[in-house]
């Protein structure tokens, strides 16, 4: 037992020994066959040799690609590497798991190229040294770290030095630089570049430089300029004396322009004066000089001024447009200048309009922003402009709106392009040469806000225009000046550069007049109309589907009626139409045609309407309203009081015997000795409460009384006694007054008349007659609207009952 534990214990250590021999021990070597460091675009192979007896494989690049292999021999494996075109790993690995595998980095690059285009500058510092720079071309990139040399050899006189190496580092450029520093003493160099890696080194060719051949001043140094309105002054310092100095000057985007050589310097810093300038121009400035021999120096950096204001050198471009809103104003235009000719900035434009018929002269300052300016109309007016800077105003520019109108001549062409339109026009034989033409054109329907227009000599026959939107309709006109005062026109119209059907309808509305309905419509929006509208298309569908189409030419009138239309229920709508094609429709309308009123219900309706407003008129007097209320008294016979129970016919009954009347009997039917004056006593009654009834309305005055005789009672049988009633009116004509009593005293009747009793009988059926035609009749033949209402004696009753069966009876 013991002898078996001590030998598991030595094998124990065995193992451990094995393991920690194996524990960092590579399971193979690898290796190139061309090494690490190869060409570009060559082939070669790459080999594993393993140290143990395991399943090897060979791989690349990161992460690690298996690759395709052939097996040398027992521990060995290849891989065949073919035209590498860039640094690799590969790497071998072994199914043993206690070895670690094994790796090789291989360098791809190539050998240097020759150095080409040496070239080499000798820049002066000063009056005893300056510098060397030389530059050159070291080829293709070698992907590899290069040694570049540039070796110089010089000769001073008759002593030629040994030559020197400048080394220089290495860069990623294909143009390899190096300076160094010469004394002015030395005549010739000798430069050549040589250049090595690890897979080689080459030598350039020598090149040989005579120093004042390659002579270069130090860049001149300038001060900012000093500038008049035509001139500016510029200081020029240079570290040496040269020969030659070029300075150069240019406005805005213009190209340089040369100043004169001015010969030779007096000194390293002198003032240069360049003139002639434009006023207020933003010029800019260089400088660059030269030996009697060599190079010229670099450009120095640009240097900018303003040369000063001068007052505007030419009257403005004016132009004018008449409002079709506004007859009492019309607009005046002017473009802005150039800087050439506004020589400064302006300040602020000055309008004048001048009349020498009315005696009107105005003078108004306008913004310097402001592109019009809207004067008043009138005739013989002459409106002229003017444009101020710091230095002054412009030249007036004078334009007179109203012209005297010539025969028109031209025949104006329009055609368009995709991003303008040449308008073009030709002139009668026998007309006279116009002395200029203007074109105008602007936006259909915005001619006072886009209004754009050019000038051109009379000898012009066409004009481009360039300055127009796509799918925007434009119109204009041409004119022509024969003189200032002579001028004729011609307008053209549907003029676009793209164009496509409208992208919406019109939005519509109608008005329904009987059978008749008025369409009117609003212009689309500039965004919609797409192009220059041609038509427009009204559809009018009835109930049963029918649509009816109806083309309206576009113009400025926006309205179309559709007459005869039968009874019944339509829906409408709109579309619009440019050259492309029809757009979409818009918002569709119900509206309701109805059947026509009969006129014989009309005729009637307005002549009840004419009489309702006559009465309406007639009852502004109060005459007819108190007739009115006559006669509508009457027709309530019901509340009429009677008459026997007033206090008049009371105290009539009860002193019948004491009562006395005078009457003035006038009738024949009396005798005439009878007709004397009798005397008798009057009682005054008292006066009446106000509780009484109706008889409140009438005043109590106190009339002639006379007896009534038996023959009077006896004549007033004759009524009947059912009918009792007293009536009382005064006539404006010589008849006399009557007044008429009846009492009720033990059915007894008794009528009291102031022309006597007997002719009573005889006159009660006209004067029925009369009072019917009074009260019924509102247009008598004598002014009833003038004359008052008068009742006759004034018969006072506290309470009155009227009978109106009389007043019909006759009738």
């Amino acid at each position: 037992m013991a002898t078996m534990s001590q030998t598991w214990s030595i094998f124990t250590a065995v193992t451990l020994l094995a393991v920690q021999f194996c524990i960092g021990e590579k399971s193979c070597t690898i290796w190139s066959s061309a090494g690490p460091l190869v060409q570009r675009e060559s082939s070669f192979m790459v080999c594993c040799t393993f140290n143990c007896k395991c399943k090897g494989s060979i791989a690349s690049d990161h992460p690690p690609r298996p690759r395709s292999h052939t097996v040398l021999n027992s521990t060995t494996i290849c891989l065949n590497v073919v035209n590498i075109t860039k640094n690799r790993t590969y790497s071998c690995y072994c199914n043993c798991p206690s070895l670690d595998p094994c790796g090789l980095d291989i360098s791809a690059g190539y050998q240097p190229d020759h150095p080409k285009n040496i070239s080499c500058i000798y820049k002066v510092k000063n009056n005893e040294s300056g510098d060397v720079f030389c530059t050159w071309n070291r080829g293709r990139d070698t992907y590899l770290i290069n040694r570049p040399e540039l070796w110089v050899r010089t000769v001073s006189g008759n002593h030629t030095g040994e030559p020197v190496s400048h080394k220089v580092p290495s860069k990623g450029t294909d143009l390899l630089s190096v300076s160094f520093t010469l004394s002015r003493s030395v005549q010739l160099i000798s430069v050549w570049v040589q250049a090595e890696n690890p897979l080689g080194s080459v030598v350039s060719s020598t090149m040989n430089y005579t120093l004042s051949d390659i002579v270069m001043p130090s860049t001149p140094l300038l001060g900012q300029p000093k500038c008049s309105s035509r001139e500016c002054t510029i200081k020029v310092e240079q570290s040496v004396r040269t020969q030659h100095l070029e300075i150069q000057y240019k406005a805005a985007e213009q190209t340089w322009t040369s100043y004169p050589d001015q010969g030779m310097q007096m000194g390293t810093v002198q003032d240069w004066s360049i003139s002639p300038l434009q006023p207020y121009g933003l010029y800019h400035f260089r400088a660059r000089s030269k030996f009697s021999t060599g190079l010229w120096s670099q450009w120095s950096t640009n240097i900018s001024s303003w040369t000063q204001e001068e007052a505007p050198a030419k009257e403005l471009d004016v132009w004018y447009a008449e409002s079709a809103s506004d007859l009492k104003s019309q607009r005046v235009y002017w473009k802005e200048a150039n800087i050439s000719i506004s020589r400064g900035k302006i300040i602020e434009y000055k309008v004048k309009v001048y009349s020498p018929d009315s005696g009107l002269d105005i003078v108004t300052s306008v913004s310097a922003d402001a592109r019009s300016f809207s004067v008043p109309t009138c005739a013989n007016c002459e409106v002229t402009l003017w444009a101020r800077n710091s230095k002054g105003l412009s030249p007036p520019a004078r334009i007179t709106p109203h012209h005297t109108k010539a025969k028109s001549f031209q025949d104006v062409q329009v055609t368009a392009g995709n991003h303008n339109a040449t308008i073009s026009w030709r002139k009668h034989e026998t007309a006279a040469l116009p002395a200029a033409y203007v074109v105008e054109w602007y936006p259909e329907g915005h001619k006072l806000e886009e209004l754009r227009w050019v000038r051109l000599g009379g000898s012009e026959d066409h004009a481009v225009i360039t300055d127009i939107k796509p799918y925007e309709c434009y119109m204009g006109a041409v004119y022509a000046f024969y003189n200032e005062n002579s001028v004729s026109r011609s307008v053209f119209a549907g003029v676009t550069t793209l164009e496509s059907a409208p992208t919406a309808g019109p939005l519509v509305q109608e008005k329904v007049q009987g059978d008749t309905v008025k369409v009117t419509w609003t212009e689309l929006p500039r965004s919609q109309q797409r192009g220059c509208i041609t038509k427009y298309t009204i559809y009018l569908e009835d109930g049963s589907g029918y649509q009816q189409p109806y083309s309206i030419p576009a113009s400025d009138k926006k309205m179309y009626v559709i007459k005869d239309l039968s009874p019944a229920v339509y829906w409408l709508w709109m579309t619009a139409s440019t050259a492309t094609g029809e757009g979409p429709a818009g918002q569709k309308l119900k509206f309701y045609i109805q059947q026509e009123t009969p006129l014989s219900l009309l005729l009637v309706c307005s002549v009840i309407s004419l009489i309702v407003l006559l009465w309406l008129c007639l009852w502004q007097s109060s005459a007819v309203r108190q007739k009115f209320w006559v006669f509508f008294q009457c027709l309530k016979l019901d509340k009429v009081p009677d008459p026997q129970n007033s206090k008049w016919a009371k105290e009539y009954s009860q002193e019948k015997g004491k009562m006395n009347l005078q009457l003035q009997l006038s009738n024949s039917s009396v005798p005439e000795e009878e007709e004397e004056l009798i005397l008798v006593d009057v009682e005054e009654l008292p006066k009446q409460n106000s509780d009484t009834s109706t008889s409140s309305n009438v005043p109590l005055q106190l009339l002639p009384q006379v007896g009534l005789s038996p023959e009077t009672e006896q004549a007033t049988v004759l009524y009947p006694l059912t009918t009792t009633y007293i009536k009382s009116l005064s006539q404006d004509s010589d008849s006399s007054d009557h007044t008429q009593t009846s009492l009720d005293t033990n059915t007894t009747v008794d009528y009291i008349s102031s022309h006597g009793m007997g002719i009573m009988e005889e006159e009660e059926d006209d004067d029925d007659e009369e009072e019917f035609a009074e009260m019924l009749g509102f247009f008598p033949s004598h002014n009833v609207f003038m004359e008052p209402l008068d009742f006759g004696a004034k018969l006072t009753l506290d309470a009155v009952k009227i009978d109106c069966s009389d007043l019909f009876r006759n009738a």
